[in-house]
Order: structure tokens, then sequence, then C-alpha cells
């Protein structure tokens, strides 16, 4: 389980206890699969990882299969701590698309600039739904502050398509790769 679906999973549970489908659903209603990299089906190991390390307790065990998980006060401190390390740490953002640019010397002209105008639709189709997706999540209960998430999302895809389309001026002129 990743560190960002710990967090998730232990801040969604400050709010009171709640059953692994509750705290899913919280997750999938925020978008989290695609800010943050949650693997849902995850949630339910790591709830119960949490419980073993004591950051959560159980506090309804398996009524119909629910079993029902509180924070505990070190899981209260173990979200406290990673929050505020994740307010000052700067880690970069891997991206495989990097990877690929590292090596678009090795297509041909042509190609490249096909490549280039079908990442810059497929961005454009991104920030579209994105846009659309913008208020909407608080109509089923997120707070406001979840679109900050995709604010941000949004602004990394727009900076995205701004620079491939000057990329794309520069493959046409000759002066890259």
């Amino acid at each position: 389980m990743s560190s960002s679906t710990r967090i998730l999973i232990l801040g969604v549970l400050l709010d009171g206890p709640l059953h692994g489908y509750e705290v899913r659903r919280r997750l999938e209603l925020w978008g989290a699969d695609n800010w943050a990299n949650v693997a849902f089906g995850s949630i339910y190991h790591g709830l119960a990882k949490m419980a073993d390390e004591g950051l959560l307790e159980v506090v309804e065990g398996g009524r119909g299969g629910k079993t029902v998980y509180a924070i505990t006060d070190a899981g209260r401190q173990d979200f406290h701590s990673r929050l505020f390390g994740y307010w000052w740490e700067i880690k970069p953002i891997v991206d495989p698309f990097q990877v690929a640019l590292t090596f678009m010397d090795r297509l041909d002209r042509p190609q490249l600039l096909d490549a280039m105008r079908g990442r810059a639709e497929q961005l454009e189709l991104s920030l579209k739904m994105l846009e659309r997706a913008l208020g909407a999540k608080q109509a089923y209960g997120a707070p406001r502050h979840i679109d900050e998430n995709l604010r941000l999302q949004s602004a990394q895809l727009r900076a995205q398509l701004d620079w491939l389309r000057e990329a794309m001026g520069r493959v046409e002129s000759g002066d890259l790769p």
C-alpha cells in the first residue's frame, strides 16, 4: 500500500468509524484514483494492515462481511506526521511520457508530429473532463476543497499542453530533435 493510500484512509477515518466499502466510496467520490494513484482494491488490505499496526481498531467485526474501523490515537499521530511532511516535501512527478520524450530523436519527424498531435488531443479531452468534474462532486457530498486537486491536475495538464504546442512548432521548423 502506498503512503498516499495510507494517509487517505487515515484521513477519511478522522470523520468517524467506517467499513471498507464506505472508505472506498468516499475516495472514489473524491476522484483519488486520478490524483493519488489509489488502487481501490488495496483499501481492504490496507485497513487490515493498519489495524495490525495499531493505527486503526476494529469497532464492529465482520457483521455481514463488513468490518468497521476507527482511527486510534497512534493513527491520528501517523496521519498528522505524514500530512505535514507532504506539505513541506517536494518530490519529482514521475511520468512515463518524459521517458518517451528522452527518445524523441528515435522517431522520424512525421511519426513524432503524429504522436505529439495525438497527445495534444488526449490532453485537451482530459482538460474538458476535468472542467466538467469541477463542482460536480459537491452534489454527491464531497467537500469543496476536493476540487483543488482537480484544479491542480488541470493546471499541470494545461502546462504540458502549452509546452507540447511550442515543442511541435520547434519540430516542424527543424529545431527539434
